[in-house]
């Protein structure tokens, strides 16, 4: 099974660029999608009835805000879009899905603000995914989106100029490793120990031709699901957003 993510920056920007191509052409069985930036009656009618996707919406209250949304080949069991914290629920954030053998969350966890204004809502948030978590320990559970926070030296270019820059604060990364210390693994790092791999670039300054990134965007899965990873990739030649995609083979159905 091919799973994948990505921060399109505007689902209907991203189709114009030939996102449903590309979607077809990557063979994904799941393909989750943050930022989406559109209610469901903005959204191209290509995209809702893609042959061989179900489409699953979780749209910002607020018109042309943050969403997600995921594109899948099997019908899930079960959809849940809350996290029960009612500004991450209203701004449409999280999209579960249950299937036979695993549960798979897509999320696109808030930045926190350039001056840290939403810094405490974040780490709320984070505190609620975690608790979330916390009831699903004995299920396998696939976690996949933009969460906001680069977690080692290792996954950003400038570390040292970004100590306490928001997305890479200690009380951000603190939140990173009790994730993981809760029995997720980083399926990136499980294939690839290297720096130089990022997924979200800044606009200015040229700054993805010079690979002056930060790796955001992850697939976690629990351990019980990290013995059938296959493998874990960043597609960071994909065009048409600031993000680009990230993903993972895996043999979850089993």
């Amino acid at each position: 099974m091919k799973v994948i993510s990505w921060n399109v920056n505007g689902l209907r920007s991203v189709e114009r660029n030939g996102f449903s191509a590309w979607l077809k052409k990557s063979g994904a069985d799941i393909v989750c999608v943050e930022e989406v930036k559109a209610q469901r009656e903005q959204i191209p009618e290509d995209l809702l009835s893609l042959k061989g996707y179900y489409l699953y919406i979780n749209q910002a209250e607020k018109k042309g805000y943050s969403g997600v949304a995921v594109f899948t080949k099997e019908k899930s069991l079960r959809e849940n879009y809350k996290l029960g914290l009612k500004r991450f629920d209203e701004e449409g954030r999280m999209i579960e899905l249950e299937y036979k053998n695993f549960i798979f969350i897509a999320l696109y966890l808030p930045h926190g603000g350039r001056f840290k204004e939403n810094l405490p809502y974040k780490l709320e948030v984070y505190n609620h995914l975690l608790g979330h978590l916390r009831k699903l320990k004995n299920k396998n559970v696939i976690l996949a989106g933009d969460f906001n926070i680069a977690h080692e030296d290792i996954d950003l270019a400038r570390p040292n100029g970004n100590r306490n820059n928001i997305m890479f604060t200690p009380e951000e990364r603190k939140q990173l490793n009790n994730l993981i210390a809760s029995g997720f693994t980083d399926t990136f790092r499980e294939f690839h120990k290297e720096g130089g791999k990022y997924t979200w670039w800044p606009y200015f300054a040229n700054a993805r031709e010079r690979n002056l990134g930060w790796r955001i965007d992850y697939v976690f899965v629990s351990k019980s699901l990290s013995k059938k990873l296959k493998d874990a990739f960043i597609l960071n030649k994909v065009p048409g957003s600031d993000h680009c995609p990230v993903g993972i083979s895996i043999e979850a159905n089993k």
